[in-house]
Order: C-alpha cells, then structure tokens, then sequence
C-alpha cells in the first residue's frame, strides 16, 4: 500500500467538485424552453409532495472586490440597487410559482453571493416575506444565509432569525494579515469572533467557518496559525477548499500570480495541516471539503444516509429539486439543468420581458442518471453498488481505477459493493471522478485546468 505522501502525489489532480453530474462545462444553450417546462412541472409534482424542494437565491452585489473569488459578483457602493434586483428576483419567481401545481413546500432555503448582507435587513424582510407568502414552510425546515463579518449586523439576524433562519456561513479565508491584504480581505479575529458570539445569541443553531488554503503568500505556519485560531469559536461546520487559480477567467486574480502563490507541497501540507488539527479537535470529515462536529446535522445525516450534493454544496435535507433564482443561479430538479444568465444586465432584460432568464442547461439522458446516481452515492454515502451487469463504459473505464485504487486503500470492492475507506476520504472526488463518463470518454472534455486540485 502506498504511504500517504505518495498517495497525494499520484491522486492530487484537478478534477471536478461534483454538484452536478454531468459538470457545467458540458452543459449547452438551453433553447428548448418548452422540454425544460415539462420537466420542471413533472418533478416538481412528485417532489413537492414527498420531500419538498430546495430554494437558492443569489444575491450578487458587493461593497469591495475580494481578489480571490470566482463568484458571480457586481462590485458596488451604491445600494439603490437594491430594490430593482429585488423586484427581478420577485418577478422570476411568480413566473415559477405559475408552474406549480401547489403551493412549494420549501425545506431548505439558502441566500448565497456575493453578499447576502451588502442587502439592508428591511430588504431582506421584504424579499424573503413575498417569497414565503407564497409557500407552505414544515417545521423541519433549514434555511440559511452567507454572511460578512464585517456587515452583518445584530439587525440583520434578529431579521433572519424572525423567519425562521437558524443557521449561518461566514467567509474567514484566512487570518494571516499579508493574505488578507493580497486578497482584500481584510477582517480582523476579533470581528468573526463578535459576530459568530451575536449570531449564537440570537438563536442560530449552526455557524460555519469558510476556509481557504494555497492563497497568496500563504505558508503552512500562517495556515496552521489560522486553523488554530479559529478552533476556540467552536464553528459547528467548517468547509476548507481548495484555491482554484485561474486568472484567464477572474481578471482580479491577475492582481498575483503562481510565484505569489505557496508551491504544489506547500499548499498540500498546508492542507494536511489544517486537516489533522480539525479531526483532533472532534470534527468529522464528512468529504469533499466538509468537515463537521459530531452534534452537527450535516454528522447525523451522513450516518443516516440521508446526506445530499448539490449546487449549494452538501445539505442534511435530500430534496432532488433545488431551484435558483437571480443572475447565474442554476436549478437542479433531478433530471436536467438550468443556470440564468450570467449578466446582470442581461438576467434583467429577460426577467422584465416577461421570460425566465435561463440560457444554458443540460437534459439528462438514463445513462446520466445512472452515473450522476453513483457519484452522488460516493460523495454522501461513502459507497455505491455497481449493477450486476456492467456497462461497456462501467468495464473500460471505471474498473480500472476501482481497482487500482482499492490496491492503494482509498476503497474496498466486496462483490458490487464499493466503500470509501478512512483514508480514502480525502480522495473522494477523485473516486467520483471513476464513474464521471463525460469526463473519461472525452466528449467535448472542458479545459481542466478550470477545476481545483482534489487537495
């Protein structure tokens, strides 16, 4: 069996993150709207009525440009955008709610960015009140928000909390002032302390830390530093990824380039670093990033089995239909695709013509599901069960590394069942990258530098 060390260097590659199969860069322009409307109104029947659906909106604006990020964002101080975006938003989901047979039952519901809470509280009330008005909320509901240290306010989550928002994801990056600097992030300990301390006391159940490792003049001391410092907090979930440098696509990354960045095995040791503090410290790898405290219920639905993927990473709440409204939100309702447009300029002119602002998406085919089935089985379950009889694909391309990697310990294969081992945690996307056929048989194969490495 290979040490770790050699294990990091043969399975380090860049690959997707898998909340979606197949992953975007496959998808196409959506132009038969009438085939994504029967399917969005078939799905949404059956769904609706057994687990209830999931809800993302993205609100993209920001007061300051944080260099690193590859979200979808429009950098401004002006906050009389406000209103009109909200008046999209509403819009958009009338159009929706006139393809719903009955009113939404809405288990989760996530408010994702740029930044959430660039948005004044009483807007926030506003949007998420004609939203609701509209829906049917059961009591086991999970909604949560992405919130700034430095601007979400005591106002914000007495709002939120109001209705019925318990849990809640800050961006910490790192705490090392050089980093911060070089990403224009500057956020002082103390103020991640003050608002995660607020958020407990008014009532939120659940406060997630984001960290990155491989940025900018980061070292595995300052890393470490950061890991360390944030332990005290006690944040019950911690989502640690990976850097993704690809300034051909985000201009503000050009701002530094790879010799400003730490090498390949430091930002791996970083990472492995930052992992074993987390695991002695009592969290759990859940996978893919994710770690989390034993109390968590992200913990108790990966025992359970009931741990979902989707665009709005991992969820406790498996609802197969997840609906995004704003610019670039992306819809998952189980069998295909739609992401808006990424323009804001352009989500608008769609939106006030009275369309839906989609313009790319994807219909899966039986073969995808069966496929898309496996990866998610991996990534939540930690295991999968291959079908008695395999496919020409499942033969040629997934055995192979299957096997090469149970010799290596990331996995057992007893008869058609496949286990993700202790170790082979850590390597998860890798092993859902055996059963990604669009990846393996090369059909419009994207650039794969657009993709993170696995560590």
């Amino acid at each position: 069996m290979l040490e770790n060390q050699e294990l990091i260097e043969k399975y380090n590659q860049s690959v997707p993150r898998y909340t979606s199969y197949p992953t975007v860069p496959y998808w196409h322009d959506l132009d038969n709207r009438s085939g994504w409307e029967a399917q969005f109104r078939e799905n949404f029947h059956r769904h609706n009525g057994q687990k209830g659906i999931s809800l993302y909106i993205h609100l993209p604006f920001c007061e300051s440009l944080c260099t690193y990020c590859a979200c979808n964002k429009r950098i401004t101080t002006h906050h009389e955008v406000e209103y009109p975006y909200i008046q999209a938003l509403l819009k958009e989901w009338s159009l929706y709610v006139q393809w719903m047979d009955e009113p939404p039952l809405i288990r989760e519901l996530h408010l994702g960015g740029g930044t959430p809470t660039f948005f004044s509280p009483e807007r926030l009330r506003y949007l998420l009140e004609s939203i609701l008005s509209k829906a049917v909320i059961p009591s086991d509901h999970s909604f949560s928000i992405e919130g700034h240290p430095n601007n979400t306010t005591v106002e914000h989550l007495a709002v939120l909390y109001d209705l019925g928002f318990r849990r809640i994801s800050y961006g910490i990056q790192d705490n090392d002032p050089v980093v911060q600097h070089a990403i224009n992030r500057i956020q002082p300990l103390e103020q991640v302390r003050k608002v995660t301390e607020e958020a407990r006391m008014m009532g939120f159940t659940s406060v997630n830390y984001d960290l990155v490792y491989g940025l900018p003049f980061q070292t595995l001391s300052g890393g470490t530093r950061t890991m360390l410092d944030i332990l005290p907090l006690k944040p019950d979930r911690i989502a640690y990824y990976s850097y993704a440098h690809v300034p051909w696509k985000i201009k503000a990354q050009r701002l530094f380039d790879e010799n400003d960045l730490p090498s390949p095995d430091v930002k791996t040791a970083i990472y492995q670093a930052g992992r074993q503090i987390l695991t002695e410290a009592g969290y759990y790898d859940i996978g893919m990033d994710h770690f989390a405290l034993p109390h968590d219920e992200l913990y108790h639905s990966l025992l359970d089995g009931s741990l979902h993927r989707n665009f709005m990473g991992y969820t406790a709440h498996p609802s197969a239909f997840l609906l995004g409204l704003g610019v670039s939100s992306i819809s998952d309702i189980g069998t295909a695709y739609a992401q808006n447009q990424k323009e804001l300029e352009n989500y608008y002119r769609s939106i006030h013509a009275g369309e839906l602002a989609i313009h790319k998406g994807y219909f899966l085919s039986p073969e995808d599901q069966v496929y898309k089935q496996h990866i998610l089985d991996i990534a939540c379950r930690g295991r999968t069960t291959l079908p008695a009889i395999l496919s020409e694909p499942l033969k040629q391309y997934s055995m192979p590394l299957l096997t090469e990697m149970a010799k290596d310990g990331l996995l057992s294969m007893e008869g058609r069942e496949i286990t993700v081992s202790r170790t082979g945690r850590q390597y998860i996307r890798m092993i859902c990258q055996a059963f990604d056929m669009k990846w393996w048989m090369q059909k419009g194969i994207p650039d794969k530098k657009m993709f993170s490495s696995s560590i």
